[in-house]
């Protein structure tokens, strides 16, 4: 699968439906795309929208590091899935959020969707905004994280 590339405002109607933008509509694989995953961002006060396929790639990624005979693996699988639900494209390429997902961001009447890989995150426009680092500060982050020697071979 392909990367999900930009960052969409989006309105959202009275029902809690939004329009999915045509540009991640073309950036869905061919396979399974009327079907998401949603559920709340682990770090940050937005959601994660998976296409189901890279939701089944989470699925597998959990399961090859949790032992559900552990304690401690049983509350992150409990918290991970808490709140998930599955989302289908009506007829006019909408999604309907539930409201309960909704009440966790405080959105108003716009959300931003962005694009995040394999995935997209979905935000109150307002608390979007304010995550925007200033150029001096992405960039040490970018060469902190990046900027790493490369090995020679």
């Amino acid at each position: 699968m392909g990367a999900f590339i930009g960052d969409y405002t989006c309105k959202l109607d009275a029902k809690g439906r939004i329009l999915l933008p045509s540009a991640f509509l073309k950036q869905l694989p061919a396979t399974g795309q009327d079907r998401f995953v949603v559920k709340k961002d682990i770090f940050e006060r937005c959601l994660v929208l998976y296409p189901i396929n890279e939701w089944e790639n989470q699925n597998k990624l959990i399961r090859t590091r949790i032992n559900p005979y552990k304690k401690e693996h049983n509350l992150f699988l409990r918290n991970f899935y808490r709140g998930t639900a599955e989302l289908v494209l009506d007829g006019n390429k909408r999604i309907l959020i539930p409201k309960r997902l909704l009440e966790l961001l405080d959105p108003g009447k716009e959300l931003v969707l962005a694009g995040q890989d394999s995935r997209i995150e979905i935000w109150a426009k307002d608390e979007y905004d304010k995550y925007a680092p200033g150029e001096d500060d992405f960039a040490h982050l970018a060469e902190k994280i990046m900027g790493g020697s490369l090995q020679e071979e």
